[in-house]
C-alpha cells in the first residue's frame, strides 16, 4: 500500500508543512498504515485508530517534544509513535528487542512519560506543568490525553481536584467514545452522555465547578474543528479541558461494529477486517475461562458468591457470572482500590466475595488489602488473573510481584495452582470459607489440561504434593511451570535421582514436606514464574538455613530487574526459568 504524504512525515515538524486539506489525506494514510501494520504484526487496534486525526491535530497545534503530550494509556499511543520518527521500525512494535506498545520515556524524547497502567496523566502533565513554573517557563504546554474509563478512576479525580486549584498550564484532553477495553460504566458514564449534547451552566458542569475551563464536546474526526479549538486553549493559561467525542475502531467497520473484540484482536484481514481463524479445535481451556465458568458452577449452588472486577470482565472472564447472574456480578470501572474495599464491605455482611483483578493492576490497590481487607480478616477471594510474564505488553503488565507483596501480608493466604484443574478445586475450597483472604493467583491463557473433571475436590490449604520421588535433588515448583519441570525431568539422563514436588502455596509453606525434603535430598532447585527477590525461592532459602539445611539451593525466578516484552517464551528463556536453563542447573548439581 502507498502512503506518500505519511512517508514524508519524520517529525511532527514535518506536519507543519502540509495544508489543511493535505492533513486530512494524511489521517487516511495514517489509519490504513496502523491497520496495515497490525492486520499482520497484531497489537492493540481500535482505540490508535480512534484518535488519529486527534493525533494530527496535537503534533500540528503544539510544538512537540517542547510542549509535553502525556497518553493515558498507551493503546491509543500508535499514531504519536509514528509521526514522531518510528513510522520506519514500527512493525517491530510489541516484538522483543523491538518499539514497546505504550509510551515509554527511554525510546523516545517525544514519549513524555511512560504509561502501561490508566488514569495517571492528569496527576504526571500537572507535575510537568508546576515543574515549567517553577523553572520560569510560562508559555510551555501540557498535555493529558484521557479516555472516558481512565477519567473515572479516582486518581484522575484526585489530579482534577489539585489541577483546579492552580494556575498551571494543563491541558486535559478527554477522549470519549464510551468504552475502555469493556463499555465504561457508572454514573460519569452516564453524566458524560449527557454532556455530549453540551452543558453550558457551571453549576451544571461538573469540569467548570473544578475551576477548569471546560470545551465541548468536539467531534474527534472533524480535523479542522480540532485544529481550531487546540489554537484556541493553546495561548490560554491554567488548566483547561476539552472534551471530544471519538468512535473506537474508526475507519474499519469490524473494528467499530465489535469494539470488544477489536481492542487487542489479534491476526485479521486489512481489506475486510475478518479476524483470521486460529486453530483452537482441541486445545486445553484457558485458566481465565476455567475461573469464570467454576464460578458460575458455585453461584448456582451459593447464593452468597459475588463476583467483582475492575474494568475486565471480558479478559478475566467475570463475563460468565455478569451475563448468569447479573445482580451478582459487578464490573466496577478502572477502579481497583475501590474494587477491594467494596469486596471487603460486602464480606462483612457474609458475602463470599471473588475479587477477580490482574496481578499488575492489584498493585494499585495493596494498601487497601492490607488495611481493609487483611488487617480485619475479612475471607476476600482475590483472583489474581495474568500472574507471570504475559508476554508482548511488557514491564508495565508483568505479574511478577504479587507473591512477594501478598505474602507479606499477615493472614493472607497466597495460592498457586499448577493447572487448571487446581484452579477448579481451589476456588471451590475458597468458596466453602476460609476463615481468612486468599489470594488464587494463575498464568494468562491456556493451561495443559483438555478438560476438567466435573466434581469438584477440596485441598487442603498449605499442603504440597509429592509427584515424583528421587533421590538427590528435589526440584519445587510454584505454579503453572510445571509441566517445564516435567518436561525438563523426563528428558535427563538421571531423572532417577530427580524429585518433583508441586508446592502449591507460597503462604503457608508445607513446612511438613519442606523438613522432608531437606531431610532426604542433597540438593534443591525452586522454581516460580514471580520475582526472586521476596519470593518463594527465598523463603525456602530461610527455612533451609533455620533447619541447617546443608546442601545447595537453586532459586529460579524472574531476576531483580523490570523485563521487558517479547513472546513468553522468548521471555523465559530471557529470565531462566525454561526448560533448557532448569536442565543445566541440573547437570550443575547432579552426581
Amino acid at each position: 500500500m502507498s502512503y506518500p504524504l505519511l512517508n514524508q512525515i519524520n517529525s511532527p515538524k514535518d506536519l507543519k508543512r502540509l495544508t489543511k486539506e493535505e492533513l486530512v489525506l494524511l489521517a487516511s494514510e495514517l489509519r490504513d498504515f496502523i491497520i496495515d501494520v497490525v492486520a499482520t504484526k497484531e497489537g492493540h487496534l481500535g482505540a490508535s485508530l480512534g484518535v488519529v486525526e486527534l493525533t494530527i491535530a496535537l503534533h500540528y497545534v503544539f510544538k512537540t517534544p517542547d510542549d509535553l503530550l502525556v497518553w493515558d494509556v498507551g493503546h491509543q499511543a500508535y499514531g504519536h509513535k509514528i509521526l514522531t520518527g518510528r513510522r520506519d521500525i514500527f512493525h517491530t512494535n510489541r516484538r522483543k528487542d523491538g518499539i514497546s506498545g505504550f509510551p515509554k520515556r527511554s525510546e523516545s524524547n517525544y514519549d513524555a512519560f511512560g504509561v502501561g497502567h490508566s488514569s495517571t496523566s492528569i496527576s504526571a502533565a500537572l507535575g510537568m506543568a508546576i515543574a515549567s513554573q517553577l523553572k520560569g517557563d510560562l508559555n510551555k504546554q501540557h498535555i493529558a490525553v484521557i479516555g472516558d474509563a481512565s477519567i473515572a478512576a479516582g486518581m484522575a479525580f484526585e489530579g482534577l481536584n489539585h489541577a483546579g486549584v492552580t494556575q498551571a498550564n494543563l491541558i486535559v484532553i478527554l477522549n470519549d467514545n464510551a468504552i475502555g477495553i469493556d463499555p465504561s460504566v457508572g454514573a460519569l458514564k452516564n453524566y458524560l452522555t449527557k454532556a455530549k449534547v453540551g452543558v453550558k451552566p457551571k453549576q451544571d458542569n461538573i469540569i467548570e465547578a473544578l475551576n477548569f475551563n471546560y470545551k465541548g464536546p468536539v467531534d474527534g474526526h472533524d480535523l479542522k474543528a480540532l485544529i481550531k479549538v487546540l489554537n484556541e486553549l493553546k495561548n490560554k493559561k491554567g488548566p483547561q479541558f476539552l472534551h471530544v467525542i471519538t468512535k473506537k475502531g474508526k475507519g474499519l467497520k469490524k473494528a467499530e461494529e465489535d469494539q470488544v473484540r477489536y481492542h487487542a484482536p489479534g491476526k485479521f484481514n486489512k481489506a475486510t477486517g475478518e479476524i483470521l481463524p486460529k486453530n483452537n479445535h482441541d486445545l486445553p481451556p484457558k485458566f481465565q475461562d476455567v475461573f469464570g465458568l467454576s464460578l458460575v458452577e458455585l453461584a448456582k449452588n451459593n447464593e452468597k458468591i459475588v463476583g467483582i472486577t475492575p474494568a475486565m470482565p471480558t479478559g478475566s472472564s467475570l463475563k460468565y457470572m455478569m451475563h448468569t447472574f447479573p445482580d451478582r456480578a459487578f464490573d466496577v470501572g478502572i477502579a481497583e482500590q475501590h474494587a477491594v474495599t467494596f469486596a471487603a464491605g460486602l464480606a462483612t455482611q457474609g458475602l463470599t466475595v471473588f475479587c477477580a483483578i490482574y496481578s499488575t493492576f492489584l498493585q494499585r490497590a495493596i494498601d487497601q488489602v492490607i488495611h481493609d481487607v487483611a488487617l480485619q480478616n475479612l475471607p476476600v477471594i482475590f483472583c489474581v488473573d495474568r500472574a507471570g510474564l504475559v508476554g508482548n505488553d511488557g514491564a508495565t503488565h508483568h505479574g511478577v510481584f504479587d507473591i512477594a507483596l501478598l505474602k507479606s501480608i499477615p493472614n493472607m493466604i497466597v495460592a498457586t495452582p499448577s493447572t487448571t484443574i487446581e484452579l477448579r478445586n481451589l476456588l471451590f475450597t475458597a468458596s466453602k470459607g476460609l476463615g481468612q483472604p486468599i489470594a488464587i493467583r494463575y498464568p494468562r491463557g491456556r493451561g495443559h489440561i483438555k478438560k476438567w473433571q466435573k466434581e469438584f475436590t477440596k485441598i487442603e490449604i498449605g499442603k504440597a504434593i509429592e509427584l515424583k520421588k528421587g533421590s538427590s535433588i528435589a526440584i519445587l515448583n510454584l505454579g503453572h511451570l510445571i509441566h517445564t519441570v516435567e518436561k525438563a525431568v523426563n528428558n535427563h539422563p538421571q531423572k532417577q535421582q530427580l524429585g518433583i514436588y508441586d508446592m502449591r502455596f507460597a503462604k503457608p509453606i508445607d513446612l511438613e514436606m519442606l523438613t522432608y525434603i531437606f531431610k532426604t535430598y542433597q540438593h534443591i532447585i525452586t522454581l516460580e514464574d514471580a520475582s526472586i527477590e521476596g519470593g518463594f525461592g527465598q523463603s525456602v532459602q530461610a527455612l533451609a538455613q533455620q533447619y541447617k539445611f546443608s546442601g545447595r539451593i537453586e532459586v529460579l525466578g524472574i531476576p531483580d530487574q523490570f523485563i521487558d516484552h517479547g513472546s513468553t517464551e522468548e521471555l523465559h528463556q530471557e529470565t531462566g526459568i525454561d526448560a533448557t536453563n532448569l536442565i543445566k542447573k541440573i547437570n550443575l548439581l547432579v552426581k
